[in-house]
């Protein structure tokens, strides 16, 4: 559970002004039809009112010229922009993992390992040798951290996450079950000139049937994470061949997300669920993906680029362009062929004379 918090401490964190009674304590955050005495009933927009009458909360989050009292409440804080309210409210009645300081008796560190002060290791958590683990980061349980990993200050690993060796890892990284950052890169080749370079050469032309088989090129360079980088449930960053791939500060990676060797992905960027970013790309700052969006190995994003959901990229893209589509194409552009494409019976029809 998380702790109670008073209506005054909680505007003072949001930058919000409240009104009512300042001393008045929540203790966990509803939606308003929901919330009863002691919950916080979240109706950041007008359109909520009706279900704020439904409930019986005696404090909640509103709009900013909202008529609290007319809701029989007893306070309120009002904000301007009620999602990133969200984000303040919600990061205040998060317990988080509930660890304690210190680190359970069934964890295997190894001797060389540095655990920094106020770090929380859950149970079965295994720290290989020379792994460096910041001050007050909270590791749950069955993680485990591969030799010369830098984990930096305030990490979240959630159980199950996998931080393969020689990883660097900046501050305030989030890492959700299942997570894995630095497997090896999917990196093979043949003895000799494949069909599938044939066929990428001759786009396709007919190529020899003839197989080979496959030899691995082993993964190298490690993985390097900026600060405040979030990593979702399942998702998965590929270490490099020769240098590191590299995630930029601030970036977001949503679930089932594959990042593959020698990609760096810029700052703040997010990358929606079910995305990918084949070998050696190169995503610039403050790019999203969309979901199920791929983008071909070796191209370049640019910087502020929109890749809608499910997009195929196979050529490179200029800075601040939204693109769409299978090949993907400007956004407008995709649109425009959309239309035609749903007046194409219709079209046809006239032409056979049925119409």
């Amino acid at each position: 559970m998380s702790e109670p918090i008073t209506i005054a401490e909680l505007a003072t964190r949001l930058g919000a002004p409240y009104e009512g009674e300042g001393d008045l304590v929540v203790r966990r955050a509803c939606e308003p039809q929901e919330a009863g005495a002691g919950d916080l009933a979240l109706a950041m927009d007008p359109k909520f009112a009706p279900a704020l009458e439904k409930g019986a909360a005696e404090a909640a989050v509103l709009w900013a010229d909202a008529d609290w009292r007319a809701f029989g409440l007893r306070a309120a804080i009002l904000v301007r922009r009620g999602r990133l309210a969200m984000a303040g409210v919600t990061a205040s009645f998060d317990p988080g993992l509930g660890l304690a300081e210190g680190i359970h008796p069934t964890a295997v560190i190894d001797g060389t390992a540095e655990i920094g002060p106020g770090a929380a290791i859950g149970a079965f958590v295994v720290v290989g040798a020379r792994a460096r683990i910041g001050a007050g980061a909270r590791i749950g349980s069955h993680v485990v951290i591969g030799a010369d990993v830098s984990l930096g200050p305030d990490a979240l690993l959630h159980p199950g996450v996998k931080i393969g060796g020689r990883t660097v890892v900046g501050a305030r990284f989030i890492a959700h079950p299942g997570v894995v950052v630095g497997g090896d890169g999917f990196s093979f080749v043949t003895a000799e000139k494949s069909h599938v370079e044939e066929a990428r050469e001759s786009l396709g032309a007919d190529v020899a049937a003839e197989g080979q088989s496959w030899l691995r090129i082993a993964s190298l360079g490690g993985v390097e994470i900026g600060d405040d980088v979030e990593i979702g449930a399942n998702a998965t960053v590929d270490q490099g061949t020769i240098r590191p791939t590299r995630v930029g500060d601030g970036t977001k990676i949503d679930n089932l997300v594959q990042i593959g060797h020698n990609v760096v992905v810029g700052r703040h960027c997010l990358l929606c669920g079910q995305s990918g970013v084949a070998g050696s790309t190169v995503i610039g700052d403050y790019v999203v993906m969309g979901g199920q969006a791929g983008v071909a190995d070796n191209l370049v994003i640019g910087s502020g680029a929109i890749i809608g959901a499910g997009s195929g990229i196979l050529s490179n893209v200029a800075a601040g362009r939204a693109m769409m589509g299978y090949p993907a194409v400007a956004m407008q552009t995709h649109v425009e062929m959309y239309k035609a494409l749903r007046r194409l019976p219709r079209l046809l029809s006239k032409l056979r004379g049925e119409g």
